[in-house]
């Protein structure tokens, strides 16, 4: 079997089968060669609306299913994307630049949530509730009715099927709208997995489209929740517009995440965690180590190690050659990063390696004693720098780990954990690794951020996504009709 080697997508859309996008098609381009890979079907507002009618009326019938049997269409989609996992490593490397192992984690992670979600359909919904009247009182979960999933470009497979799989799960019918840059990795692997999984047409559908199709998506009366991973510049608009239709969205944006350095660590392998958390997948991850706050002690030692360990790192094609780093998505985001590590060093900060690049491969890069004042250091960078800022007490730490509008993941590295949880508690952040880096993420786990990093943990294990997906409906019943004085 192959998923999309038959090219049947290619200048298409899926609204259960290959039709033409509104806007006509595009090129899906390889960002570290510029070769162009096939083209995607590009959608308009108006294929946002005929989508959901659709998926309106496909809903009502999948909501009726029996669960053992939404239960079985998820499990055949876990099945699907390990069965097929060497060509969406191929599209994942090609379309994104992941490499391999970072591909092998995504379809590992994709699989794993297709599994929890394929749980949901037979997990209690409801709860008897006391009522002083002589009737059955209750609440329950039911579907939505359509979902809308506004995903982004960076990880692109899990950061959709988190919310696809338990969206359907729950009886939903679904609205993918893919980043355009990555449509194949992001958008139509999905269209084919669940085609094959049995999932009746119309269930899902996947529209890669511009802001003006994201901005229909949310203004869709069909559409009655919006789960959106992007930029926090992004989230805002698209929670403003949510809230004026009176529908929810639930955001999951950007982060300027801290790594923080006690003095008891072991340098050597505090150096290792923090390249791990900064240079993965060349930085473009929301809960990228975005700042190294390192106490004075060791802090010269730290940034020393680090550097000299990541300008050994091989940055590369991710398809054609070992390499640890492959390319920045396109030219904005790489003139993005490299225009933040400008401004910083000319704020004060040192290059201690990299701050070049060719083409779209950045090399990685690590900046030493750098003022809290820089870019680097208070805004997201979403690329493969370390800026390394030194403190003096744990007072001083906890201040400038929790001085930011953001709060997605923390690090905390120390031999005495319970120590390291009490600094915790003084930063918010929803995601805290204790002797670990901030990049870390399970199915079975809750995930979500605080402040400017989203509206709180609405991905990951039953309680979250059954909240996020459902609405809750209070039920009574009476044997007899009632007596009332009119």
């Amino acid at each position: 079997m192959t998923l999309v080697g038959d090219g049947a997508w290619h200048g298409k859309i899926w609204t259960g089968a290959w039709t033409d996008g509104g806007a006509g098609a595009y090129d899906v381009v390889e960002p570290a060669t510029g070769e162009t890979l096939g083209s995607a079907g590009l959608a308009t507002p108006a294929d946002v609306a005929t989508a959901a009618a659709t998926a309106r009326e496909a809903q009502r019938a999948w909501v009726g299913t029996p669960y053992e049997e939404r239960a079985a269409v998820l499990r055949r989609a876990g099945d699907l994307l390990n069965a097929n996992a060497a060509e969406i490593l191929q599209w994942l490397a090609r379309e994104t630049g992941a490499i391999r192992p970072f591909g092998g984690f995504q379809v590992h992670t994709s699989a794993a949530e297709c599994y929890e979600a394929a749980a949901l359909p037979s997990h209690p919904y409801g709860e008897l509730l006391r009522t002083g009247l002589p009737r059955l009182s209750f609440a329950r979960r039911v579907p939505a009715g359509v979902v809308g999933v506004i995903a982004p470009f960076n990880v692109p497979t899990i950061l959709a099927i988190r919310a696809v799989a338990p969206a359907l799960a729950l009886g939903n019918a679904v609205i993918l709208k893919p980043d355009p840059r990555t449509a194949v990795a992001g958008g139509v692997v999905f269209a084919r997995i669940f085609e094959e999984a049995g999932l009746p047409a119309g269930v899902l559908q996947v529209l890669p489209g511009g802001a003006d199709v994201g901005a229909a998506l949310v203004t869709e009366p069909a559409v009655r929740i919006i789960a959106f991973t992007g930029s926090t510049r992004a989230g805002r608009q698209v929670g403003e517009l949510a809230g004026k239709h009176l529908k929810r969205a639930h955001l999951e944006l950007g982060g300027n995440s801290a790594l923080i350095v006690l003095p008891d660590v072991d340098v050597t392998a505090a150096a290792s965690v923090g390249a791990w958390g900064t240079f993965a997948h060349s930085g473009q991850i929301c809960m990228a180590t975005s700042r190294h706050l390192v106490h004075r002690d060791i802090a010269e030692e730290y940034t020393a190690q680090l550097a000299e360990r990541v300008a050994k790192l091989p940055v590369g094609d991710p398809w054609r050659d070992e390499v640890a780093l492959g390319p920045l998505i396109d030219t904005a985001q790489r003139d993005r990063v490299h225009g933040l590590v400008e401004a910083s060093v000319a704020g004060g900060a040192t290059v201690r390696t990299g701050g070049t690049y060719d083409n779209l491969f950045y090399r990685p890069t690590v900046l030493g004693d750098v003022p809290v004042s820089a870019p680097a250091y208070a805004e997201e960078i979403f690329g493969p720098v370390a800026p390394v800022t030194p403190f003096d007490s744990i007072d001083e730490v906890a201040e400038l780990a929790a001085g930011t509008d953001y709060g997605l993941s923390l690090g905390i590295l120390t031999k005495d954990v319970y120590a390291g949880l009490e600094l915790a508690e003084r930063i918010p952040s929803g995601l805290v690794h204790i002797n670990d880096q901030t990049v870390n993420d399970e199915a079975v786990a809750p995930f979500g951020g605080v402040g400017a990093s989203g509206t709180g943990s609405r991905h990951g294990g039953p309680q979250a996504n059954i909240e996020a997906f459902t609405e809750t409906q209070w039920v009574t019943l009476r044997g007899d009709l009632p007596a009332y004085p009119f």
